[in-house]
């Protein structure tokens, strides 16, 4: 990176030649435009500045006599395009001896930006040096330009990708302290609004591009700085708060956070739907200089307004299908004589979609029906048909119907009513007195038996899973001694992917016969030790008979 002074026409040019005389000309013609000149005498003397010099620090243009003592101009200028440092340079050749058209060939072919032969009239060579300084600096401004753009692209897809507000600030302040070179903080609320999530960036290249710091805030913070810059509008906004303003408002935060920008800061806030809470990026104002910077900024706030609104959006409605989906389970358990009963729901992790899973506990004239079950597929459809086929269990169950009918009929209604839906449902009559229970089991997991001396066994007789019209058998009768404890689970206790599912079977049965808990601590210690990942809804009952 070279030293940029197109605000104002002036740059620091390096004047490469041998001759006391010559360069005190170029540099008198030079300085009195307001040009800046560092000086070398001979090639190497030019190349160990450049070197030595920091990437902000480096000439803009490098005038270079090409007979020098040590090597040649055109050698010179070769090893400052092939440096990845140097390669923007501009090369001006001078001569008084290499004049010849080959010479000038020569000297551009080999990468100089242009060619003067003395004598050399003042107003030609600073017409040479304004003309060759503008083309250069609008290829960088282009070249930056596009690698800022393409940062842009790429902090649009990082922030939309996430599912969380405190996520998105992250993603939002790494971006924002790339693409505006500059230390840089994000605040985001949370979508329940509760909790105001602050991410801090250091400027790219420091601390070896460790990851945003991630912290809490004041709530009130974001009102603050929304009063001052975009108050109930909508779209994006700047403002620069000057240091003590900055400094009165970050004494709430965290010190090394407020450290972070210790001048005037740039503050941009942005909000796409009227009484949202909008998103806040903040940067050294130095990083605003001209209008390209304050360009890309508008444009990230307005990105990540939109993301945030996403982050929101989807938390909502999950919200909303999540609530939906609990009107679909009974609200209670019965209670009957002889049997203890637990259940434990847990939806899948808040960014996936819902599931099917469902159970039921019914009290009907041939004794306890336990259910469980779940309907293909991870939408709110798949919700809405568990719903459609629990309420219809509930309706035949008590219309006195033995398991194997129940299945009969449950497959009917998925067969007619939703032809491109199956699901899989597992039946448990709990016999009055509690000594013998039916199994009917439609595809679905096995239900695991565990004895009162903690031994155990999966009950692995079914059937075709509900949806294809095909017959299902009769149900299978099982002795249980008092004491016993039967466990009816969906897939997301124990399945999960890349993973053999028989051997998640034997942990849950081992982890089941090694438990002498009573029901509620036995499933939320099943829960705490295999649904920890959660990619899946669990849905968990569990009946001990007296």
């Amino acid at each position: 990176m070279t030293a940029d002074h197109s605000t104002d026409g002036a740059a620091t040019v390096l004047v490469l030649d041998d001759n006391d005389v010559n360069r005190y000309l170029i540099r008198s013609r030079l300085t009195r435009h307001g040009h800046t000149v560092l000086e070398a005498r001979d090639g190497t003397e030019a190349l160990a500045m450049l070197a030595a010099a920091d990437d902000r620090e480096l000439p803009e243009l490098a005038v270079v006599d090409v007979r020098l003592p040590d090597m040649s101009g055109f050698e010179v200028c070769e090893r400052i395009k092939a440096d990845p440092r140097t390669a923007a340079i501009p090369v001006v050749h001078v001569s008084a001896t290499a004049i010849e058209v080959a010479d000038r060939a020569q000297g551009l072919h080999r990468g100089a930006d242009a060619y003067l032969t003395e004598p050399i009239a003042p107003t030609e060579l600073l017409a040479t040096v304004t003309a060759v300084l503008r083309y250069a600096r609008a290829r960088r401004r282009a070249e930056r330009l596009a690698t800022r753009v393409t940062t842009l692209n790429r902090t649009t897809l990082a922030v939309y990708e996430v599912t969380g507000a405190e996520a998105f600030a992250a993603r939002a302040a790494a971006g924002t302290a790339t693409l505006m070179d500059s230390p840089a903080l994000a605040l985001a609320l949370s979508p329940h609004g509760g909790t105001l999530h602050l991410a801090a960036a250091d400027r790219p290249g420091r601390e070896g591009d460790a990851p945003p710091r991630l912290s809490r805030a004041p709530v009130g913070l974001l009102d603050q700085l929304a009063d001052r810059v975009l108050g109930d509008a909508t779209g994006a906004e700047t403002a620069v708060l000057p240091r003590a303003d900055w400094q009165q408002l970050a004494a709430r935060l965290d010190g090394p956070v407020a450290d972070l920008l210790p001048g005037d800061v740039a503050v941009l806030l942005a909000r796409t739907k009227q009484g949202r809470p909008p998103v806040a990026l903040l940067v050294d104002a130095d990083a605003l200089a001209n209008p390209d910077d304050r360009g890309l900024f508008a444009q990230l706030g307005h990105t990540c307004g939109l993301a945030l609104e996403a982050v929101r959006v989807r938390s909502e409605e999950h919200a909303l299908v999540l609530t939906l989906q609990r009107t679909f389970l009974p609200d209670r358990l019965p209670e009957v004589e002889g049997v203890d009963l637990a259940v434990r729901y847990e939806p899948a992790a808040a960014h996936t979609e819902i599931g099917g899973d469902f159970y039921e506990a019914i009290e009907t004239p041939a004794g306890l029906l336990l259910a469980i079950g779940d309907v293909a597929g991870h939408s709110l459809h798949a919700a809405m048909v568990m719903g459609e086929l629990r309420h219809a269990l509930r309706a035949y169950a008590i219309e006195g119907h033995d398991p194997q009918t129940l299945l009969d009929r449950l497959d009917a209604l998925l067969v007619r009513l939703r032809p491109a839906m199956t699901a899989t449902v597992c039946l448990v009559l709990v016999e009055p007195g509690g000594r013998r229970v039916r199994i009917a089991n439609a595809g679905h997991l096995p239900p695991l038996l565990r004895y009162p001396d903690g031994s155990t066994r999966y009950l692995t007789e079914h059937g075709i899973l509900l949806g294809l019209n095909l017959p299902h058998p009769a149900p299978v009768t099982h002795e249980v001694p008092p004491g016993s404890t039967l466990l009816l689970l969906t897939d997301g206790l124990v399945e999960v992917a890349g993973e053999d599912l028989d051997e998640g079977l034997r942990e849950l049965a081992d982890a089941v016969s090694a438990s002498s808990q009573e029901l509620d601590e036995l499933c939320d210690g099943l829960l705490a030790d295999f649904g920890k990942a959660k990619t899946d809804d669990i849905a968990l009952l569990a009946a001990r008979l007296h």
